[in-house]
């Protein structure tokens, strides 16, 4: 009888299913959205910049071929060129030569 009783009374704790145990090492089947643009982001603008530097290059580096005097008739520095190829890729070389021929004019 006493089987019978228990049958009939409800339980507290009831066994809770088995969970499945994930591996020590898991991966989402996706990473994060923020992440993927971010990655993009900065892909981006390394290829904005390295186009950026091809094209400094090949506009300024034939100059380098000629003499001074005639750079100066074109307004440019060689050491102002050679600067600017050493700028880090980040900053535009070609502004930045322009800016410095700007202000060497303002200096006259």
């Amino acid at each position: 009888m006493n089987d019978l009783n228990q049958a009939n009374r409800p339980r507290l704790h009831e066994p809770r299913p088995e969970r499945r145990q994930f591996p020590d090492f898991y991966l989402p089947a996706m990473p994060p959205l923020g992440l993927i643009e971010a990655v993009e982001k900065r892909v981006r603008r390394a290829l904005a910049d390295r186009k950026r530097r091809r094209a400094f290059r090949q506009r300024f580096l034939p100059l380098l071929a000629y003499d001074d005097a005639i750079l100066d008739d074109m307004g440019h520095c060689r050491g102002d060129i050679e600067w600017a190829t050493a700028l880090p890729l980040k900053e535009d070389a070609s502004e930045a030569i322009l800016k410095r021929h700007r202000q060497r004019r303002r200096a006259l």
